[in-house]
């Protein structure tokens, strides 16, 4: 773990690694313009206008070369502020660097940073010298709407990253290749988990065989874990009126995020749902309720439809058609902290049982200087707020809040966890909802015979199915436990024809057991079989013949393994279900 100096230090490099990469596309393409080149957390980049050139992956050794020419000349780097008038005089023919100019504040001070032949405004800090920025490497390109606002002129982006030796940089550049090598629609692809076919629809998963065991087997686990704890199990329509969402008020704060309205023949308006909730609130206010039936806990396993742009699809990571476990809960006020704890738990041990971390728990409340974006009830949101808090509080689970985060309707509890790249995601959540219950109009019969409105909690189990197989993927560079991997054992006949009614026996015998099975029957070489199974990351593969048909056993050898063991068939049935049973993780795949 790098301390804070060293963070510091690597981003005062990177910042100026993005300058000595402006410079030298300037040298290299004369006519670019420069919008704005940041450090961000994996290195830095520059936005560039070079009007009707265009660099590709290949141009940029090019660059690199330009920017090791340029270092060693070790020029000083100096800093200048500039009053208004100046920087607009120095910087007149560069519309990027005006535009920044004038929105800047009255009183803002105004500088740039000068590297020989180049200045381009900075606030700073620098290095000394550009003889400092050795150890970097441009790492890719791509297209970036200037201001990010699609309907302005596409600018090219160039990526890269700068360290303070060659040490770092190669370990950092190992640790990307490394990440390729992990990147789940690679994985996603060489496993024949699942694909993407633009021409049915950007961002709507197909979903191939051994992706739907996959799920399938997400898809059981939760719905046991949940029947354990009291959840009942319900289904409702994937699409909505567009009533239902404007009372619920997702119409009002979400609608940028919801697919158009469908008109049917007979005028009624319907939108694909980009959520369940108010779905369920109409289950519960379906019948008579009492406060002997709280807690009502309604589960679902839900397909939903959401707007993301073009631009942000990303593999399973970010979709627009996605199935989720989401739960609601409608409690007594005397109810919410058991029931907080008792989502949480469920959340822990899903989170520990597939073997995935918690990075933090955050506490998301509302900006009450932003009311547009909440319902505008500041009583109900201290209430909410204020009960959420203290049922943490209360639980000792470590928290960090963040003002803002809140979804419209109430505060929320995100468990978050970091992807193998470092990105920190939302996995799990749970929401204290007030506002509902009151535009849904829901009530149960309390012990004085009044009715009174119930409290809704929002809880998302283990994200959605599509975000966490993704998540898998990449941790377990597609080598699965037993208990997750869509194919637990791969058998292969020495001989099609004198072993095949063997391996048919013990297929009939796995598959008994729940156990999932395939034989290969390619007439291919063993040796290339063997390697198939390897290269498919299946968890146990057996190799039978004579031996092994007469003595009752099997051979077989683990995934990454050249050692072969043989075991009696009833022992190793029974030591597949209980590495099944345990659940038995091993990340260093």
């Amino acid at each position: 773990m790098k301390n804070i100096k060293e963070d510091e230090r690597l981003n005062v490099l990177n910042h100026s690694c993005a300058h000595l990469l402006a410079q030298a596309v300037k040298h290299l393409y004369p006519n670019a313009k420069f919008w704005v080149g940041p450090v961000i957390e994996e290195g830095f980049y520059y936005d560039m206008d070079l009007g009707e050139e265009v660099i590709k992956e290949e141009d940029l050794p090019r660059i690199e070369q330009e920017m090791k020419k340029i270092s060693k000349d070790g020029k000083r780097i100096y800093r200048e502020e500039l009053t208004r008038e100046e920087a607009l005089e120095r910087f007149k023919d560069d519309p990027y660097k005006l535009n920044l100019i004038n929105n800047f504040k009255e009183d803002e001070v105004i500088s740039c940073y000068t590297q020989d032949d180049f200045t381009d405004l900075c606030r700073g800090p620098h290095v000394e010298t550009v003889k400092e920025l050795k150890y970097f490497k441009l790492l890719k390109v791509s297209g970036a709407y200037w201001k990010a606002d699609v309907n302005n002129k596409m600018l090219q982006r160039i990526y890269g990253i700068c360290f303070s030796t060659e040490e770092e940089l190669t370990e950092h550049l190992n640790w990307l290749e490394e990440l390729k090598l992990r990147d789940h629609r690679k994985l996603g692809k060489d496993l024949k988990i699942f694909t993407i076919i633009p021409d049915a629809g950007q961002g709507l998963i197909f979903w191939l065989p051994k992706g739907v065991a996959l799920k399938k087997v997400l898809e059981d686990y939760s719905y046991e874990i949940q029947k354990k704890d009291g959840y009942q199990f319900v289904s409702t329509p994937i699409l909505g009126t567009r009533w239902l969402y404007e009372t619920s008020g997702h119409w009002e704060h979400y609608r940028d995020n919801m697919f158009p309205v469908m008109k049917t023949l007979d005028n009624e308006e319907l939108v694909l749902r980009p959520m369940s909730c108010p779905h369920h609130c109409l289950i519960y206010k379906s019948d008579l309720r009492s406060y002997k039936d709280l807690p009502i806990r309604y589960s679902e396993n839900v397909i939903m439809h959401r707007w993301e742009a073009t631009g942000g699809l990303t593999g399973l990571e970010r979709v627009r058609g996605m199935n989720l476990t989401d739960a609601h809960l409608f409690v007594r006020p005397d109810q919410i902290k058991g029931e907080v704890a008792k989502a949480y738990n469920l959340i822990n041990k899903a989170i520990n049982d597939i073997g995935i971390k918690i990075d933090y728990i955050e506490l998301a409340l509302h900006d009450p200087n932003n009311k547009e974006k909440y319902h505008d009830d500041e009583a109900l949101w201290q209430k909410a707020e204020d009960a959420v808090r203290k049922t943490l509080d209360e639980l000792g689970i470590v928290y960090k809040e963040a003002i803002g985060e809140a979804a419209f309707y109430g505060p929320k509890v995100d468990i978050q966890v970091k992807t193998l790249s470092g990105k920190v995601i939302t996995f799990a959540t749970i929401q204290l909802d007030f506002l509902l219950p009151e535009r849904f109009d829901l009530t149960y019969i309390n012990e004085n015979g009044e009715k009174v409105r119930p409290v809704m909690i929002h809880r998302g189990l283990i994200s959605t199915y599509e975000r966490l197989i993704s998540i898998l993927l990449e941790q377990y560079a597609g080598a699965f436990p037993l208990w997750l991997a869509p194919v637990q054992v791969s058998i292969i006949p020495v001989s099609m024809e004198h072993h095949m009614e063997y391996a048919n026996k013990i297929k009939d015998l796995l598959e008994e057991e729940n156990i999932r099975v395939e034989i290969n029957t390619k007439e291919d070489k063993m040796g290339y079989k063997i390697r198939e199974s390897q290269m498919q990351k299946i968890p146990y593969t057996l190799v039978l013949g004579d031996k092994e048909k007469e003595n009752s056993s099997v051979n077989y050898r683990t995934y990454n393994s050249n050692e072969s063991i043989e075991l009696n068939l009833n022992e190793f049935i029974a030591k597949l279900k209980e590495e099944i049973k345990t659940k038995k993780i091993n990340i260093d795949k």
